[in-house]
């Protein structure tokens, strides 16, 4: 299954892929403009790339997933008007610490070249696959893994 994953920030908009349904790259950044052209541009981004699911992270609080800030609506308002335009379906997944865990990577490994939102995205969609490796099915895409 081709997953990409969304880092829904301000001004950008980090984008991750996964094409095993095992492993999350980091591909590109989409520098937000208006919802109507950030849609358009998603969507056929996703289309071209043959996308099944769209994960988008959701910054909880830190007291948890029950508890949403002001940050997670507005991520979550914006994800539910992306739904509404596109023909696969969005889940949420906790993306806290994701951009932390992002810089260090990026910073142990010498990296600047990945845009630090791209990586976030990674993070998000590798975390989110992590979580399914106890489910049945796993890898989702065994034509790839």
């Amino acid at each position: 299954m081709r997953l990409m994953a969304l880092d829904v920030g301000e001004r950008r908009i980090g984008i991750a892929l996964s094409d095993s349904g095992i492993l999350a790259t980091p591909h590109s950044v989409l520098q937000r403009k208006s919802k109507a052209e950030d849609f358009a541009r998603l969507g056929r981004l996703i289309a071209e790339l043959k996308i099944e699911r769209v994960i988008v992270g959701l910054p909880y609080s830190l007291s948890g997933p029950e508890e949403m800030g002001p940050q997670a609506r507005r991520v979550q308002r914006y994800a539910e008007s992306l739904a509404v335009t596109l023909s696969v379906p969005i889940e949420y997944f906790d993306e806290r610490y994701s951009t932390v865990d992002a810089t260090a990577y990026l910073a142990r490994r010498g990296q600047k070249k990945i845009a630090i939102d791209a990586a976030a995205a990674a993070v998000i969609l590798q975390n989110y696959l992590d979580s399914l490796k106890d489910q049945p099915g796993y890898p989702m895409d065994t034509e790839h893994g």
